[in-house]
């Protein structure tokens, strides 16, 4: 058995303080950081393998570092909507927030319900929270059809009202996302975001005009043409 406290002096050891610098011009919150980079996190996850009772207890430890191992090391099929609830009330941090959806929410049965309650929700991380989801799920879910995307447009358009720049840009990512799957959904996307963009709001103007930007893009084209 590993215990937290043996967790905590391994990313100790791999601490780079130099870095937190760096990581604040990147718009991370520092304040409970050591500095350990995303591929060290994951390298010491791997060795460490699934284990929700871990999980927990360095979830607890309010270390940037110790949160996202926890995501990656947490087991889905154990995660309740209970702890979903305490830990998204935790997130101070964008990309503690992008880790923890792409390495276990989005792996819980309880996806699409926390998308339609957290995007109502007024913290600006739980919302942030909830358009990450939909960016993830776009990107990983291969199976989830199209309507279930369509069905989420509401959230997106409600969402490009919040001025706020870590939503934002989790709204814009969500859009992009969605159009990047496949031709019927960009074009889609790009008639939301087209809709978005007539909105007198700044902040939809930006998601709207950035989205449209890269999924008209030849790149985007084609590659779903093939």
């Amino acid at each position: 058995m590993v215990w937290v406290d043996e967790v905590i002096d391994k990313l100790k050891v791999l601490a780079r303080p130099h870095q937190l610098e760096g990581m604040a011009r990147y718009g991370m919150n520092t304040d409970r950081r050591l500095g350990v980079s995303i591929p060290y996190l994951r390298k010491l996850a791997k060795e460490l393998g699934k284990d929700h009772e871990l999980a927990l207890g360095l979830w607890r430890t309010g270390l940037a570092e110790a949160k996202i191992v926890a995501a990656m090391i947490d087991e889905p099929e154990k995660v309740t909507e209970e702890q979903m609830e305490e830990w998204v009330r935790d997130i101070d941090s964008w990309d503690v927030c992008d880790q923890v959806c792409m390495n276990l929410f989005e792996k819980t049965p309880f996806t699409l319900k926390k998308i339609h309650e957290w995007a109502q929700r007024d913290e600006e991380f739980v919302r942030r929270t909830a358009f990450s989801l939909i960016a993830c799920i776009a990107w990983h879910d291969k199976k989830a059809d199209d309507e279930q995307f369509v069905g989420l447009f509401e959230v997106i358009r409600n969402g490009a009202l919040d001025e706020r720049n870590f939503v934002k840009k989790a709204v814009n990512w969500a859009l992009r996302n969605i159009g990047k799957r496949n031709l019927r959904l960009n074009r889609a996307a790009l008639d939301l975001a087209r809709e978005i963009r007539k909105i007198d709001s700044r902040s939809a103007r930006w998601i709207a005009s950035d989205a449209i930007r890269e999924l008209e893009s030849e790149k985007v084209q084609q590659r779903l043409k093939h």
